[in-house]
């Protein structure tokens, strides 16, 4: 039975990969800030699911909290964040790009290097991240939001290849979600918004499969490629 953390679980895609891993077997530990939301995900599996509430900024209890949810679990063999936040700035309100970075990056990083030293340790296992196709470009409505996102696509690159040079026969994932129905997909011209199931089932083949980078739905992967590809005196019109 492989037992799976979850960061970012109490709702949105984490809480739907929490319930469909655990019925699939899996023994899964999740995490959030949020303790009934959490002990109400463990009431529907509690055979596979165990909570532990805390927030990825509290620096100074993330490791000990890391490290005493694996105990409790008995093991990591793959490892998935699924924390964030993203606020619609367009007054470019500083107090909102901070916490967008402190959360989408400073809290990122402490949590994906933790897991990737002990993945590396143990020599084997699988870290995913739910990134974004935001992560693509520059956006004037959510700065901070886009660029952490940048920041958290690069990072994954940055381990795959560090994984590989390393030759640690461990799995690197980055997940790029288009718009999924859930709390964080905001605006009003939201077009192709994958069901939150759906996307947690594309997100769990993904892993099983051990791919690097998926896109959800696939059918993003062509968006991306046009989205990138788009000349900067174009791009700044639309």
């Amino acid at each position: 039975m492989k037992k799976v953390i979850i960061i970012g679980a109490t709702s949105g895609i984490g809480e739907q990969l929490a319930r469909q891993m655990a019925a699939l077997n899996y023994q899964v530990g999740i995490t959030g800030k949020r303790q009934l939301l959490l002990n109400e995900i463990e009431r529907s599996n509690p055979e596979k699911i165990c909570t532990s509430c805390f927030d990825v900024n509290d620096d100074e209890n993330l490791i000990d909290n890391l490290n005493e949810l694996v105990e409790r679990l008995g093991g990591l063999d793959i490892f998935i964040y699924s924390a964030g936040i993203g606020d619609v700035n367009e007054e470019l309100n500083n107090v909102i790009e901070q916490n967008t970075i402190r959360t989408n990056v400073m809290s990122f990083t402490n949590v994906i290097n933790w897991a990737f030293y002990y993945i590396s340790n143990q020599q084997h296992g699988q870290i995913a991240a739910i990134t974004s196709i935001a992560g693509l470009r520059g956006n004037n409505i959510a700065p901070a939001y886009n660029a952490s996102k940048s920041y958290q696509i690069n990072y994954m690159e940055a381990l795959y290849r560090k994984a590989y040079q390393m030759k640690l026969p461990i799995n690197i994932l980055d997940v790029r979600p288009g718009y999924v129905d859930t709390a964080m997909a905001k605006g009003d011209k939201l077009f192709w918004v994958t069901p939150v199931a759906k996307a947690a089932r594309q997100i769990i083949k993904g892993i099983e499969q051990k791919k690097s980078v998926i896109y959800v739905s696939s059918g993003w992967r062509l968006f991306a490629w046009l989205f990138k590809a788009t000349p900067r005196n174009i791009y700044k019109k639309l």
